[in-house]
């Protein structure tokens, strides 16, 4: 008896019709979440992708063999979350001043005291401890600048627990921004894309989806400046808007392709398979790890002291 042969590579047409049904889907959820103007929709949201992000990983990591601390690592990401949306929420600065320092240590302390339970397995046990730390790093502390984002401006925590609306719009404008790109480096790169960025490793990038990538990051950053100017107002003017798009743009990019070598070294097509034609959690949030750490900082070291 002769194995089966492998089912054909889906058509660029089918993965592109099962991308676009994902991204409606999940622009819906965020729409909902938005209309809310619920703080705790929000954090839920953000808190809900962090969660599933981390667990894809560690799924990811034991599937290829590699020795991690999962338990530990979606503990602490839970633990995280918990406790920086609760000092977001109750705006405890004293208590956020060091809980990223503090939760950085645990990760560090913790996959240390779990590597001291067995014999020291060489370069083994160094990259468990690594791999755990690099996890919460990379996922639960680096996303989660988008829920600072919303509490930026001590005023933008209205009554009632609700969002207000500048904070809301802008980070609206973050998942844009970073989200347009991702769909102009894919849509332009399917239709026109010839030369390869960098195919050792994405080999489906090329410089033509990156020329779209900031044309698209263009479109909406400054499409939205120009439809909430007064929600917006934090972005400083057009120069800013437009430097911010380009920033972004380029690090959403480079968040993408860091996921790549991850899921190359760990050899993983997708980190998950929830949404069709994406593929998990962190495929879809890659790169907002890069590109909301990067808009917090702008903003609290360039736009707002000079405000």
């Amino acid at each position: 008896m002769t194995d089966a042969s492998p089912s054909p590579a889906p058509s660029k047409a089918r993965v592109f019709a099962r991308r676009s049904g994902s991204t409606v889907a999940l622009w819906g959820m965020v729409g909902v979440t938005f209309a809310s103007m619920q703080s705790w929709a929000y954090l839920g949201m953000l808190g809900l992708l962090t969660v599933l992000a981390t667990r894809e990983y560690f799924t990811m990591l034991r599937v290829a063999g590699m020795r991690c601390f999962p338990r530990f690592g979606l503990g602490l990401a839970l633990v995280y979350c918990g406790g920086l949306y609760t000092g977001l929420l109750q705006q405890k600065s004293g208590l956020l001043s060091g809980w990223d320092g503090f939760a950085v240590c645990v990760a560090l302390f913790g996959a240390f005291i779990l590597e001291l339970r067995g014999p020291i397995r060489v370069l083994e046990s160094l990259v468990a401890v690594a791999v755990t730390l690099c996890g919460f790093i990379y996922i639960a502390f680096l996303f989660n600048f988008a829920a600072k984002l919303l509490f930026l401006v001590p005023d933008w925590h209205a009554a009632g627990g609700k969002v207000a609306l500048p904070a809301a719009v802008l980070l609206l404008w973050l998942l844009a921004v970073t989200k347009f790109t991702d769909m102009g480096a894919y849509i332009v790169g399917s239709l026109i894309g010839r030369h390869k960025l960098i195919p050792n490793v994405s080999p489906g990038k090329t410089w033509e989806g990156l020329g779209g990538a900031l044309v698209f990051s263009q479109l909406a950053g400054c499409g939205l400046f120009a439809a909430f100017p007064r929600e917006l107002a934090v972005l400083g003017g057009w120069e800013h808007v437009v430097f911010l798009g380009l920033l972004l743009a380029a690090l959403a990019v480079i968040g993408d392709l860091a996921e790549s070598v991850v899921k190359r070294a760990l050899q993983a097509k997708d980190s998950g398979s929830i949404l069709p034609g994406i593929g998990g959690g962190l495929d879809l949030i890659d790169s907002i790890c890069f590109t909301a750490p990067a808009l917090y900082f702008y903003l609290q070291w360039v736009l707002l002291p000079a405000s």
